[in-house]
């Protein structure tokens, strides 16, 4: 389900109303998470969120490397009525600690084999967001106790705390169905 691999918040804010428009913009909000998941240096490390409003996409979170947040905006700018692009990804921190925090929770999750299929996938839908020790999961797992199961998981990791933030697909199908 590589349409919902990553964890969105579409807010669309169309100028023309009616069913056209609003498609136009689902479309252009699709081509822009698209974009970002090709961007061959976008890993399980980093996590971006798209908001768009008016062929204005807002591009939010968090990536590990300075040189990710413009090219990731220079991907969507690209990208068809978008308009302007409004750049608020944070870069994380450079820390040892947290370097070895993101390998070992990356691990514990993947390594298990139901999360197999998952870390076989190009872009795997689970990302592993560390800031200062403290751990947050996001994306997109199949069912509510895949969410569980890589919370527990995590949780075996040495960390300050662990925010899970994982979505069902179910949720991530209603979230960007109520939106449309």
């Amino acid at each position: 389900m590589s349409a919902y691999t990553l964890l969105v918040v579409v807010l669309l804010g169309v100028a023309a109303p009616g069913f056209a428009a609003e498609r136009e913009a689902l479309q252009v909000y699709k081509d822009a998470a698209a974009e970002i998941r090709r961007y061959p240096l976008f890993t399980i490390y980093d996590s971006v969120q798209v908001q768009l409003g008016d062929g204005v996409v807002t591009l939010t979170g968090k990536v590990t490397q300075p040189f990710k947040r413009n090219a990731i905006a220079r991907r969507v700018a690209a990208v068809e009525g978008v308009s302007r692009v409004v750049n608020r990804i944070e870069v994380l921190p450079v820390s040892r600690f947290d370097d070895a925090l993101r390998l070992q929770v990356a691990r514990a999750i993947y390594r298990n084999p139901t999360f197999a299929t998952y870390g076989s996938m190009v872009n795997p839908p689970i990302h592993v967001i560390v800031e200062r020790g403290r751990v947050t999961l996001e994306g997109v797992v199949r069912t509510e106790g895949d969410r569980l199961l890589a919370h527990s998981l995590a949780g075996f990791v040495t960390a300050f705390s662990i925010t899970n933030a994982l979505q069902t697909e179910a949720e991530a199908r209603d979230a960007l169905e109520n939106v449309s």
